[in-house]
């Protein structure tokens, strides 16, 4: 039920008020299902812990966020390595809130990934300022194509360039923000 109603929620451009000092904490399994929801978490993404254990992470994906930064964060902790990311996302009201991000994957004695970890906090303002055209700029690119993945694959690419052509990485992008 929760899926469904999910489907009708549209973004109101409000931001959802949290302080500096607050922590989201939330883990995963491998396939990016809840396990594990903190209550500031919980709280921002006006979810019950009911709601939230289980559900896939994406639940709180705002629709102004470009697929492709998911898909190197995706791509990143798959080749085991942690990725720093700001992220829009989005509550259950269509509210908004912003992280900064830092997901690394879980690994159990013998090195193997069983989930993932996400710890995020409060972005400054002019982090948000700063990554906003850049992610309408991706997201475009998303939307010039016939199917979604063509979309992703191209903004993807065009993510990467504009990272090479720097000489940096995403996480070391984000930092410099």
């Amino acid at each position: 039920m929760l899926k469904k109603r999910l489907h009708d929620v549209r973004p109101t451009g409000i931001e959802r008020p949290w302080t500096d000092d607050e922590l989201i904490v939330t883990k995963t399994d491998l396939k990016g299902h809840i396990t594990y929801a903190n209550e500031v978490f919980l709280r921002l993404a006006q979810l019950t812990e009911d709601q939230a254990l289980g559900a896939p992470h994406n639940i709180i994906r705002h629709p102004d966020m470009p697929r492709c930064v998911f898909k190197l964060l995706w791509d990143t902790l798959e080749a085991k390595k942690e990725i720093f990311a700001l992220v829009n996302n989005m509550a259950m009201s269509g509210d908004t809130y912003w992280v900064f991000a830092h997901v690394t994957p879980s690994f159990d004695a013998q090195g193997n990934v069983t989930g993932y970890h996400s710890n995020r906090r409060k972005p400054k303002a002019e982090q948000i300022a700063a990554i906003k055209p850049i992610y309408a700029a991706l997201l475009a690119e998303e939307g010039k194509h016939a199917s979604p993945k063509d979309g992703m694959e191209a903004a993807t690419a065009l993510l990467l360039k504009t990272l090479q052509d720097k000489g940096i990485t995403y996480d070391e992008f984000v930092f410099t923000l």
